[in-house]
């Protein structure tokens, strides 16, 4: 989570820009974007606002574009969206075919292409994995895989009902909602949802000493919980704040803990999937079972689409019409993650991830050895990675630094989202899993002469 600073709305005279992949043409913000950013501050919540001051018009392959001639390097994928390229005409043309038969919404009843989407997500997952249940987001997703574990528990004794997650999980903003709904018989799932949630350290954080498995197993220890009482673990597969990975030999053990315990093992896949991190899956990183996995972002490339996928046994625990969504396999949306899914396969995006993610990797390590003091951690795999920015001889967040280079690469045409993590000192990097390996290149030194103008003067 990010601390809320706010990006300057004064436009600035900033150096003009013209290159093959960048372009700035004007001041920044551009004069004539101040009018849109108002209305939309008059009209939104201000938690809507935060991002660099650009107004999108555009944006094809790994090049964002406003109204005004400016044109940027994507560093942000939107937020871990388009992971295949913004703009892909594979998924535009997959979207106009439905829209031309017109078939734009058909709530739980067929479609082809939720057909197709359902058999190409179990074809991907690995073995144990025969179903897949189409949502709209990744914090949907989240939820249900949540509500099968709970489930799942329950029905197996009335005390396993323990959910565990790490701290600094992120896993999406909903629950609350079926709290507060008042048909009691879908509550069974969430009850004592106080004291059954319990959160232990996250192995990958570089603040943590003690990274061993012993960790998980002395902080439940520490807050009574019985190993047998454990429904499920569910982690990010990567901690997105932080982009921040846990150690093999940890993942390892704590699969075998979830087996031996009868425990679900959750992988929150909606920023690693689909070949972020350079495999197709993150979690094969760590070399382990899975019993379910959360899809989002990345999934299409586009539009709004997440996914559950599981066994048969895990899925199949609600009856036909108790577990569904409104918009749950709307064929658009469908039709963009199919066609997603096979751009990133057929163009073998996440072995050219894996390859262009050394560059990218080497050359933000190159930085943290310029300023060791300044820069606590680099983390990453693939095409995504986070320098955790902190203040000298500390391991505090430094928000400001983050939130200047961010801006400052902003001005120079290099876009990222605003700066996450703890107390908001991690600039985030995710660029779509097409990008060349000279615009890397290009990248890092914009991100190196925006981390100068910070750091040294």
């Amino acid at each position: 989570m990010g601390a809320g600073k706010q990006f300057s709305r004064e436009p600035v005279d900033v150096p003009q820009i013209m290159t093959d992949n960048r372009e700035i043409k004007t001041k920044l913000p551009v004069p004539e974007s101040l009018e849109v950013l108002a209305d939309l501050e008059k009209h939104e919540p201000v938690s809507m606002q935060g991002q660099p001051p650009i107004v999108w018009s555009k944006a094809e392959g790994f090049n964002v574009y406003d109204p005004w001639g400016n044109k940027w390097i994507d560093w942000s994928c939107g937020v871990l969206i388009t992971s295949a390229g913004h703009g892909r005409s594979e998924i535009r043309d997959a979207v106009k075919a439905v829209i031309d038969k017109p078939l734009l919404a058909t709530y739980c009843f067929p479609n082809p292409e939720r057909s197709r989407l359902v058999a190409k997500l179990t074809e991907v997952a690995p073995d144990n994995i025969d179903r897949a249940f189409i949502l709209t987001t990744g914090s949907e997703g989240c939820e249900c895989a949540i509500k099968l574990a709970r489930t799942r528990g329950l029905n197996i004794s009335p005390d396993k009902k323990v959910f565990i997650t790490f701290e600094g999980d992120f896993h999406g903003r909903t629950l609350a909602s079926q709290l507060a709904g008042g048909l009691p018989g879908l509550k069974n799932w969430c009850s004592d949802m106080g004291e059954t949630f319990v959160q232990v350290p996250w192995p990958g954080s570089f603040r943590l000493k003690d990274k061993s498995f012993s960790m998980f197993e002395k902080t439940l220890e520490e807050k009574g919980i019985k190993a047998e009482d454990v429904c499920g673990v569910m982690c990010e597969t990567y901690q997105g704040g932080e982009a921040s990975f846990a150690p093999v030999e940890y993942m390892q053990d704590l699969a075998a803990w979830c087996k031996k315990n009868n425990a679900l093992l959750i992988y929150d896949e909606v920023q690693a999937g689909f070949g972020r991190t350079g495999k197709f899956w993150g979690f094969e990183h760590y070399g382990t079972h899975v019993d379910l996995i959360c899809c989002g972002k990345g999934i299409s490339s586009s539009l709004p689409i997440a996914a559950v996928l599981g066994s048969t046994e895990v899925m199949n625990q609600y009856a036909p019409g108790s577990m569904t969504s409104t918009h749950a396999a709307a064929p658009l949306g469908c039709a963009a993650a199919f066609a997603n899914i096979e751009v990133i396969l057929n163009e073998q995006l996440a072995d050219k991830a894996a390859a262009r993610g050394e560059i990218l990797i080497n050359g933000l390590n190159r930085l943290k050895d310029k300023y060791p003091d300044n820069i606590g951690a680099v983390n990453g795999k693939g095409m995504v990675a986070a320098i955790c920015m902190v203040k000298p001889g500390t391991e505090e967040s430094d928000a400001d630094s983050a939130h200047s280079i961010v801006e400052k690469c902003f001005q120079k045409g290099l876009l990222m989202f605003a700066p996450v993590g703890p107390g908001g000192g991690s600039v985030k990097i995710s660029p779509p899993l097409i990008m060349p390996e000279d615009v890397i290149s290009e990248s890092l030194g914009i991100l190196e002469e925006a981390m100068a103008e910070t750091l040294d003067a």
